[in-house]
């Protein structure tokens, strides 16, 4: 079978640069939207996934179980399981054992220009510094630690965005405001992608006198030699404390589940408007290549097959698709990649990786293909005499 040559369909792109605009354009806005769904949906995902870990156990209020922040655990339980409890994770012999407060608040930020503008909800975490020893994953980034008493708070990267500065460092040094409570920040921490990034950090008597609660949240420890079954025996058998131990990667796959129809919600959108995408891209190729059956059936006089002209055809519409996608796929990475978007559990950042830049090429590929095979075959099922005989 004789092809055309791939300048042809090149050429007949640029003949009409109003309708390869509107093709490029329709692309790019399609793959667009399904760029920015698929990094929602692995930024939501990858954040709780990668929050957890296999040796941390959560002491949690029983009958709170789907969230830490419903819980109210006793201030003397973090005592009591290190007297109760052998095998436990130490260092510089100090037991992983972290008693935590996690509640969401409103914060207000001052900006440079003296005024109070509000930041929107952040969720706080109160802790000791065997936080650190608990949380591996956590680490300070720029600034130091908060200290007691001072009214200092650290904020995770996508929680520094969330309140809008970027570089997240910039933050440190500036003052927010809980109500009439100031706060300064004089830290930054990350957590390999987890949700403390999402989080700000202060002290545990800080944020108690705060948020005015006497109460934990919940008690999170690292295991050494013990499993989880001692730590779930030591909960079951202190009926005063009314605990209930959950490993923490149980707790997060939990919460994965929660916000999955979330998630599936974002994805049937982007499909929904991808398929609207591809009717309005009908139209348009249709209309361009009606306007050229004449010229179909000179090709096909000379010698070339219809199916070698079909093959030019959804070359010239793939050529379109793809300058939109990839125009789609550089308007991702520089302006969408790492937006952060808060949730119940903070705030987590857009990512587009590389697996959702592939996934939107090859969307972009299909819209190319599909867009061209239905008017293609639509304009070349004339008869020849018929097709020459069509007026312009």
């Amino acid at each position: 079978m004789k092809l055309l040559p791939i300048s042809y369909a090149t050429r007949n792109l640029a003949r009409s640069p109003g309708r390869a605009g509107l093709s490029i354009g329709g692309s790019m806005l399609v793959v667009l939207l399904v760029l920015a769904s698929a990094g929602f949906v692995t930024g939501m995902r990858t954040s709780i996934v990668a929050s957890g870990s296999t040796r941390n156990t959560i002491l949690m209020a029983a009958g709170s179980v789907e969230s830490i922040e419903r819980s109210e655990v006793g201030m003397q339980t973090s005592g009591i399981l290190a007297a109760s409890v052998e095998g436990l994770r130490r260092l510089g012999g100090v037991e992983a054992i972290s008693p935590e407060i996690h509640i969401a608040m409103p914060v207000s930020r001052t900006d440079p220009a003296g005024g109070m503008n509000t930041g929107g909800s952040v969720v706080f975490r109160g802790v000791t510094p065997a936080a650190w020893l608990v949380h591996e994953g956590a680490l300070l980034e720029a600034g130091r630690p908060p200290e007691a008493g001072r009214g200092e708070v650290i904020l995770g990267r996508m929680a520094a965005r969330s309140l809008g500065f970027d570089p997240a460092s910039t933050s440190i040094g500036n003052r927010l405001w809980v109500g009439a409570e100031p706060l300064d920040v004089v830290g930054i921490h990350s957590g390999s992608g987890s949700v403390i990034e999402g989080e700000a950090w202060i002290d545990l008597l800080d944020l108690q006198v705060i948020a005015q609660r006497d109460s934990l949240s919940c008690v999170v420890l690292t295991r050494d030699e013990a499993t989880p079954e001692s730590i779930n025996d030591f909960a079951v058998s202190r009926l005063d404390l009314e605990l209930v131990a959950i490993e923490e990667t149980d707790y997060y796959a939990t919460l994965a589940s929660f916000y999955r129809p979330i998630q599936w919600m974002v994805v049937l959108t982007a499909i929904l408007v991808a398929f609207g995408g591809i009717v309005g891209g009908l139209n348009t190729t249709y209309a361009s290549f009606a306007s050229r059956v004449r010229e179909l059936g000179t090709l096909q006089t000379i010698g070339y097959s219809r199916p070698a002209i079909m093959i030019s055809l959804v070359q010239e519409s793939l050529l379109a698709s793809a300058i939109g996608a990839l125009l789609a796929c550089v308007i991702g990475l520089v302006l969408i990649d790492g937006i952060a978007i808060r949730f119940s559990m903070g705030v987590f950042g857009i990512r587009i990786d590389t697996l959702v830049v592939a996934g939107a090429l090859a969307t972009g590929l299909l819209l190319g293909v599909l867009g061209a095979l239905v008017p293609a075959w639509r304009c070349l099922r004339l008869p020849i005499p018929e097709a020459l005989r069509t007026s312009l």
